[in-house]
């Protein structure tokens, strides 16, 4: 349950509008709310400042819709990642306001005005890496950060990096998305003053080792500052770029 609809609830009480016992009975689903198959944090929103995020692998469309419907029902905003297109086909009809992201592989339901609390730049290695770039970029945009994207500006080509250099160092947040080798993260830390939150991906060939290389190369950074996520973890370095650009507004 969003925060606002809280505070409207106890003002409506605290007004006389509302019973005691029907202020109760529509907080009755704090802090969760159990379905049979999934335990609903309705909490999560007041606790960390974002609601709970749906990951949709390894759910079936009935199971997405219904913590969806739930998720939404409880007033706040609606963000699931990780959903192929035919889930999203399946469950369309019971979200019609579901706004779906292909190349990013999510779906989001916005209740709430957008927010823009900070800018987080998305820098990439090369064009393969974009589903994870658009995972990461969309999900920052949803969780209320500007986003500025900037893509295939690899190391193999570093004067592409340098042209846009002027609008990646205004980032608050930088998350850097590679395959290959990593490289790219090093590169962008011994430039920028942000934070860097580096994302290694699943591109490159045999000896990657589906995205281990680059995983190593950038826990093994020696450029200080670099956070690492996991293997094609948009979302993962998207929280955590929307949590420190959100820090500032509750200080």
């Amino acid at each position: 349950m969003h925060s606002d609809r809280i505070r409207e609830l106890l003002e409506s009480v605290s007004r006389g509008e509302t019973e005691i016992d029907e202020a109760l009975e529509r907080l009755r689903m704090l802090p969760f709310e159990d379905t049979g198959y999934a335990r609903i944090d309705h909490h999560r929103q007041l606790r960390r400042g974002f609601p709970e995020v749906l990951f949709c692998q390894g759910k079936t469309p009935e199971q997405i819709t219904g913590i969806a419907r739930r998720i939404l029902e409880g007033g706040s905003d609606l963000l699931a990642t990780r959903c192929a297109p035919e889930a999203f086909e399946a469950v369309r009809a019971d979200l019609p306001g579901a706004v779906y992201h292909e190349e990013g592989r999510l779906f989001a339901v916005r209740l709430s005005p957008p927010r823009e609390n900070g800018l987080v730049a998305i820098v990439s290695g090369g064009t393969a890496d974009r589903p994870v770039c658009e995972e990461a970029a969309l999900c920052a945009h949803y969780l209320g950060c500007a986003v500025e994207r900037h893509y295939d500006v690899g190391v193999a080509g570093i004067h592409r990096l340098l042209s846009s250099w002027e609008r990646i160092r205004a980032a608050d947040v930088i998350i850097v998305v590679a395959g290959m080798e990593g490289a790219l993260a090093s590169v962008v830390a011994g430039l920028a003053d942000a934070p860097v939150i580096a994302v290694p991906t699943s591109v490159g060939y045999g000896a990657s080792f589906g995205g281990l290389a680059a995983l190593l190369a950038m826990l093994n950074s020696c450029a200080g500052g670099v956070t690492v996520v996991n293997i094609d973890n948009g979302f993962g370095a998207a929280y955590a770029a929307a949590v420190i650009c959100g820090r500032p507004s509750r200080r």
